[in-house]
């Protein structure tokens, strides 16, 4: 089992892709649970700031759920901005217990993040409305060891899902969809109606009694 670790400046596109990634492994049939970053730490522990030091606690209690999902046979997708390169190495160190780590750096410059900034959250942090707001008052750091790197300045999510799914094909990680047939081979699986209408059509031609 997997777990796919988006990382990237915010507004770069790690939540869009990772939906999108989500999406297309449920329809090949995965058992998949998308751990968006913003939502764990809303949800299960609010009061945590965003020093170094609590980003790193935020990344390791992510990726403690992943190893514990990909225990029990789940596919893991996590959009986190992770910015420091030693968070990104212990949660993979911590996923590695159970299953694999797939390191997705989701590229973009500061200033296409900027322009797109979809919450004006970088507009609130300039003005010092946000502390520690990475790209703005704090560093984010490359990663120096990943599986995979996607431009997102360049690429649109349709490119870069198809990129994702590539990758973790390559990766052995995920069947080749050109192992299905049919729809399949288009990672979409049929609807009981539509089996069912195509049953008929081949009793109706003689080939099914």
């Amino acid at each position: 089992m997997f777990t796919v670790w988006f990382t990237g400046l915010p507004a770069s596109g790690k939540s869009t892709i990772a939906k999108r990634v989500e999406e297309a492994l449920r329809r090949r049939g995965l058992d998949v649970e998308n751990l968006d970053a913003d939502e764990v730490r809303r949800n299960l522990h609010p009061k945590l700031g965003f020093s170094k030091e609590e980003r790193g606690e935020n990344n390791r209690r992510i990726a403690y759920l992943a190893k514990l999902l990909n225990k029990h046979d789940v596919v893991v997708i996590v959009a986190a901005v992770s910015p420091f390169e030693e968070h990104r190495r212990m949660a993979r160190r911590i996923v590695e217990e159970a299953g694999r780590f797939f390191l997705v750096w989701v590229n973009c410059p500061v200033e296409v993040c900027k322009a797109r900034d979809p919450k004006g959250l970088y507009e609130r942090a300039e003005r010092g409305e946000i502390p520690d707001f990475t790209g703005v008052s704090h560093p984010y750091e490359p990663p120096q060891r990943y599986e995979l790197r996607l431009d997102t300045a360049k690429d649109d999510p349709r490119t870069c899902t198809e990129q994702v799914l590539a990758g973790l094909e390559r990766a052995g990680l995920l069947q080749p969809a050109e192992a299905g047939t049919g729809r399949e081979r288009e990672g979409v699986a049929l609807t009981p109606e539509e089996e069912e209408a195509i049953r008929e059509r081949l009793r109706q031609l003689g080939y099914l009694d």
